[in-house]
């Protein structure tokens, strides 16, 4: 939802129901001397934003609450579940060399590395490859085992886990991207993952109205 921008009839029902509220719909349609079903497109709108609450047999009150009041509400009941992508995943036994282009032809940033099981054991990032590679060693020899960043040391994040909490992660690790996992018996499965191209969409789809 953007601030959004309401029209002049709807600006209309808000003052009145910040001066009369509780009102009923047809309370407020008389006043505009207009039919309850020509005003119940605004009032589905005005309620399903968040500048009123309907309850039954009582009638429209106004929240009180701002649209970037309304905007964080929000915000903070977003899932990572509803936004995370794809992970790419590398074996422990691939060579740097091959982790380098896998990475660039998938476009990402970060690789998660797995073990025969499926179960993560480490990270990869550019900073990392790009270090490897710098040195004078064969990449083509030297398995990325040596060079990623292992658990414990890796940050993850849950399906139920909040987008806020995650990019607040992401802030305060400077890091790009955090692996979503499943807990199983062997491990942490992962099953997708939230980076900063996430967040940028978000935001992107926040001005389009696309999410909230």
């Amino acid at each position: 939802m953007r601030t959004i921008e309401l029209n002049k009839r709807q600006e209309q029902i808000l003052q009145i129901v910040k001066g009369d509220g509780p009102i009923t719909g047809e309370q407020i349609a008389e006043k505009l001397d207009l039919t309850r079903a020509t005003l119940r497109p605004d009032l589905a709108i005005l309620t399903m934003a968040g500048y009123l609450e309907a309850r039954p047999r009582v009638g429209y009150f106004y929240t009180g609450k701002t649209s970037s009041q309304l905007i964080a509400e929000k915000l903070r009941k977003l899932k990572v579940r509803d936004f995370q992508s794809i992970p790419v995943v590398v074996n422990t036994n691939v060579s740097v060399y091959d982790a380098i282009c896998t990475m660039f032809l998938e476009d990402v940033g970060t690789l998660f590395v797995v073990d025969e099981s499926a179960v993560l054991v480490g990270v990869l990032s550019r900073k990392d490859l790009l270090r490897a590679s710098i040195g004078k060693q064969e990449l083509t020899s030297v398995p990325v085992n040596i060079i990623m960043t292992r658990m414990p040391n890796i940050t993850i994040c849950r399906k139920e886990d909040y987008i806020i909490d995650v990019a607040i992660t992401l802030i305060e690790k400077q890091i790009d991207a955090l692996p979503v996992i499943k807990e199983t018996e062997k491990g942490f499965e992962v099953i997708g993952r939230v980076t900063k191209t996430n967040m940028t969409s978000i935001l992107v789809n926040l001005t389009e109205d696309e999410i909230l």
